[in-house]
């Protein structure tokens, strides 16, 4: 009687237990202009991440693998190639600013890729045995 009752207790707790632990409560990455548009603010950055990339010792290299800016050409400008903007990525509290060197010009598409916050698998990827072997990039597409 009393296994009985230790095996429903366990069989009703562990599926919340196991929730409770998936990523599922996590907020995504936000990537959006600054309030006068002249950054790019990455917020929800994972805090494990914040940390890590803060205690390295090349900390500027490797801000740069993991944002990239580019300029993308739009319907009404042809003319414009497709290249990456040069600019600098400050780190704070909870957050990242990517600032560029020249100023966002008004009308114009910027493609912003970035690893921050991208795992290798989820679970449910795992269990359905949906994995691919390199890790893509979350990109958004910013119009100033």
């Amino acid at each position: 009687m009393f296994k009985n009752i230790v095996r429903l207790v366990m069989l009703a707790v562990v599926p919340f237990f196991l929730a409770g632990c998936s990523d599922t409560n996590n907020k995504p990455l936000s990537i959006e202009f600054s309030a006068d548009s002249s950054s790019i603010v990455f917020r929800e950055v994972d805090p494990r991440g914040l940390v890590a990339l803060k205690s390295m010792e090349n900390r500027d290299s490797v801000l740069q693998d993991l944002v990239s800016v580019l300029q993308t050409p739009s319907e009404k400008d042809s003319l414009i190639r497709e290249e990456a903007l040069a600019g600098s990525i400050e780190l704070g509290d909870s957050s990242l600013v990517f600032s560029p060197i020249q100023p966002f010009v008004k009308g114009r598409a910027y493609l912003v890729m970035t690893h921050l916050n991208v795992h290798f698998a989820k679970p449910e990827e795992i269990i359905k045995g949906k994995l691919s072997y390199t890790i893509k990039p979350q990109q958004k597409v910013l119009y100033r």
